[in-house]
């Protein structure tokens, strides 16, 4: 199968979600009385719905990860979009996601995940308690910095590159999603 953007872009938000230990089935309600009530979608349910996200998607099935998307969670994902997979050199995300780069998607995309629901004003509130920088502990073992700019939160990667969340807060049924303009990558 030809490499093309849409195939990329779905590989990666699939290898992102994947590694960040998302669900990748849908909820079911408990009771019967609840049956009326459509489940909320889950984190790749809702970054497949978007149309921004589909080099996430893609890299996500690329790394294999569907088993630990089962996870009910919750998880925290920061979700860079297609324009930010866009930004990185030529040929990175054809590479990436590479059956023999499996282990470095995987790493890159768990890099974009918190363990817990990590809403925009917890991180808010988390950058005050410490006098204006909080450190974000990632699902891969490494490690975010977070500030504020103005009003918007601007996640630092470990090769000292920032990134803007430009969307906060899309809930979902195992956790949060916030949207980037970047792509994180590990020192």
């Amino acid at each position: 199968m030809p490499v093309t953007p849409k195939t990329l872009k779905a590989a990666a938000f699939a290898a992102i979600a994947a590694t960040t230990g998302i669900a990748a089935v849908a909820t079911t309600p408990v009771a019967a009385h609840h049956h009326n009530k459509k489940a909320a979608p889950n984190i790749v349910e809702t970054a497949q719905s978007t149309g921004v996200h589909n080099t996430l998607v893609a890299a996500v099935t690329a790394a294999g990860l569907g088993e630990t998307l089962s996870s009910p969670g919750p998880f925290t994902v920061f979700a860079p979009t297609d324009t930010a997979f866009a930004k990185l050199p030529d040929g990175t995300v054809a590479t990436l996601i590479k059956p023999e780069n499996k282990g470095t998607l995987t790493n890159i995309l768990t890099y974009h995940a918190v363990a817990g629901k990590v809403t925009a004003g917890d991180l808010v509130a988390l950058i005050k308690k410490h006098g204006g920088s909080a450190t974000i502990d990632t699902i891969s073992g490494g490690k975010l910095t977070a500030r504020l700019s103005g009003d918007t939160v601007v996640i630092t990667d470990g090769a000292g590159r920032a990134t803007a969340v430009t969307t906060t807060d899309v809930m979902t049924s195992n956790g949060v999603i916030h949207v980037t303009d970047g792509v994180f990558l590990p020192a």
